[in-house]
């Protein structure tokens, strides 16, 4: 009888082929696994690294003051980045601006880089918009919700670029690629292998980007899988790599050579981000209920924050001035965001039902004044014509 082993990691190890540029503390890799990647790192300037670290700091205080907000009663849920967000910022920062991104609930970071504004999310958790920003103009889908169902929508636009015509013709400003974003979780859910067998018999230019955080909430990676994540790819016929999650620079790199790849019609790419989770799965969840202190204490010694501000220190990349200027603008951010969600004006209740379909449509008037006639039904309700 044949034997499936599959060792799990030790806490915090992402084993001998994850791709990592940074340690922990900072300082450079050069190993083999480093070696087909670090190139891609090569021409940012100081100013480059310095605006990944500007990045960093600030989206987790939006992520801090969203988390507080929610805990006050000003959101209705809030799902927390902390802990991933090289993760987010490294592959958000490798995309063109022609790419495509489709994210889960939880893609804050990649939001920032795409030019959208923290308001619009915090209106999306506290039930004023459904998201609030164009996803053409961003080129950044709405949020799902439904896990892993975004994968197969990825995979449909994806297969519409390259039928486009915009895969693959050599002309940089032109050719395009997709990503889409996903937790360890969802790799369980059948609309992510459907999305895999869709994309490489197409040869569909899309990267899959899992953020594999090691809790589906509280179910960890060995109850999901008995390989590591990015191996998967091989049963579907494309590469998968995996990468050290906390290395904004490590993510960066194999996020842009994945795009590349997909966007000159290599076909989809597998990338599995090794992070972790260091809050809860949302606001609603307690995670003491089902991991050890212990594990969270490993992994606030990789935290991408600390590792990248650590090696611009060293390489005298960035002094103390530029830390406190960044740590001021957080402050300032933070304030107009708390500012603007607790002046957000709550929408017309009618508003509910607009834009359900591009044209009038007769079930839906029908419903609009079945519903004004029942809000006039109450006194002093001011109902719009």
């Amino acid at each position: 009888m044949t034997h499936i082993t599959a060792p799990t990691p030790a806490v915090g190890d992402g084993g001998p082929d994850m791709v990592q540029l940074l340690t922990p503390e900072g300082q450079r890799v050069a190993n083999a696994a480093a070696a087909d990647y670090a190139h891609y790192v090569e021409d940012l300037t100081d100013e480059d690294l310095r605006g990944l670290y500007r990045d960093l700091v600030l989206i987790r205080r939006v992520d801090t003051e969203a988390t507080a907000l929610q805990r006050q009663g000003e959101l209705g849920i809030w799902a927390s980045l902390l802990g991933q967000e090289a993760a987010q910022v490294g592959s958000g920062r490798a995309m063109k601006k022609q790419d495509y991104a489709f994210p889960t609930y939880r893609e804050h970071g990649v939001a920032w880089c795409r030019g959208v504004d923290p308001l619009n999310l915090l209106g999306l958790f506290r039930g004023v918009n459904h998201g609030g920003w164009d996803p053409n103009e961003k080129n950044f889908h709405l949020y799902t919700i439904v896990i892993g169902a975004q994968t197969l929508h990825a995979t449909g636009y994806a297969m519409g670029i390259q039928r486009d015509g915009a895969v693959g013709t050599g002309d940089p400003d032109r050719d395009a690629a997709v990503i889409a974003y996903f937790g360890d979780g969802a790799t369980a859910q059948g609309d992510v292998s459907e999305s895999f067998v869709f994309a490489a018999v197409n040869n569909a230019p899309i990267v899959f980007f899992c953020q594999n955080n090691q809790w589906a909430i509280s179910e960890p990676n060995d109850r999901q899988t008995r390989i590591p994540l990015y191996q998967r790819a091989r049963g579907f016929g494309f590469p998968g790599v995996r990468v050290d999650g906390n290395d904004v620079l490590a993510v960066y790199a194999v996020t842009k050579h994945a795009l590349e790849e997909a966007r000159s019609g290599q076909g989809p790419f597998l990338v599995e981000a090794w992070t972790y989770r260091m809050g809860a799965h949302t606001t609603s969840d307690d995670p003491t209920k089902y991991r050890v202190s212990a594990e969270v204490e490993v992994w606030k010694l990789r935290d991408p924050i600390e590792r990248l501000k650590a090696y611009l220190a060293h390489e005298g990349k960035g002094d103390h001035d530029f830390f406190d200027e960044v740590d001021r603008e957080a402050d300032e951010l933070a304030a107009r965001v708390r500012e603007g969600c607790l002046t957000m004006p709550d929408p017309m209740p009618e508003s509910m039902f607009e834009n359900v379909y591009v044209e009038p449509h007769p079930r839906i008037e029908e419903e609009r004044r079945e519903f004004a006639a029942y809000r006039s039904s109450f006194e002093g309700e001011e109902v719009p014509a």
